[in-house]
């Protein structure tokens, strides 16, 4: 998928633990997993918002987009 979920990424720089994130945006652990691992199909707004302001940052620090016909 072209999409890359640099999730894991954020939560690095910021020093944040998946359960520590999961608390804070009231996501479940598993979910979030599923997330920070990319094999997420799909992300609501809401939970991207939610994520965006733990971690003080932008969705496309989150979400990226590789063009995979190179």
């Amino acid at each position: 998928m072209p999409i890359i979920v640099n999730l894991d990424v954020m939560m690095a720089k910021r020093k944040m633990s998946l359960n520590e994130l999961s608390e804070k945006v009231e996501l479940t652990l598993s979910n979030l997993s599923i997330l920070k691992t990319g094999k997420a199909k799909a992300i609501r707004f809401s939970t991207l918002e939610s994520i965006c302001k733990v971690l003080d940052c932008q969705p496309g620090d989150i979400l990226e987009y590789v063009n995979d016909k190179k």
